[in-house]
């Protein structure tokens, strides 16, 4: 029998730089979404083939390591139906986090209110400190590649529903002081609603094995 520990990956294959180059707005579509769905399995496949905790960090911190432009070229254009598509957004959603933790913990903390039932999933510490929402948003990506990924994709739903309320209180406030600010936080609350639906549904398609 093969030795396990001999074909287990030492490290992410993480997303090729010179594939996102390849990928010009013109490119023809089947290609572009072929690549997009070989990517994404090969990455959720051979993280969830892993027991290597620093493979895990390595595919949480994707963005990071490739940046975001070449995982925008790869994956930005799939259907959120897709697993390309629902990973774009749990790696867009765990960026802002990382780059603006203050404005999502506040968000969250005033959205909990209204969405109590989302909290309890999404699992953020009651005082949703910018430590909270990071610890959370690697916790919702590690999920992908240790847990079971439909679960890792609905708590970034529920997750996403109390940052959209938290928006929508906001918006409120802004509405007599900055009318133009508060229709930006406004459509932001609705594009949250509508991510948070949209990786609802990508959930049950992988429950059903249609995910791809």
């Amino acid at each position: 029998m093969p030795d396990d520990a001999a074909r287990r990956p030492r490290r992410p294959a993480m997303l090729d730089p010179v594939a996102a180059d390849a990928l010009p707005g013109d490119l023809d579509p089947a290609l572009r979404s072929e690549i997009a769905h070989t990517t994404a399995q090969a990455l959720v496949h051979q993280g969830r083939a892993t027991e290597d905790a620093d493979v895990v960090r390595r595919l949480v911190a994707l963005v990071e390591t490739e940046g975001l432009d070449v995982v925008a070229a790869l994956w930005s254009d799939s259907p959120p139906e897709t697993l390309p598509g629902a990973l774009w957004r749990l790696y867009v959603l765990r960026e802002w986090v990382r780059r603006d933790p203050a404005t999502v913990s506040e968000r969250y903390r005033l959205g909990v209110g209204a969405a109590p039932v989302h909290e309890v999933v999404a699992g953020v510490a009651d005082t949703a400190r910018p430590e909270d929402v990071r610890r959370v948003a690697d916790a919702v990506l590690s999920g992908v590649y240790t847990g079971d990924l439909a679960v890792a994709l609905e708590r970034a739903a529920s997750f996403c529903q109390v940052l959209a309320a938290g928006a929508a209180f906001d918006a409120d406030h802004l509405d007599v002081v900055d009318p133009q600010g508060a229709d930006r936080m406004t459509r932001g609350a609705a594009s949250l609603v509508r991510t948070a639906e949209e990786l609802v549904a990508a959930a049950a398609l992988w429950r059903a094995g249609r995910l791809d």
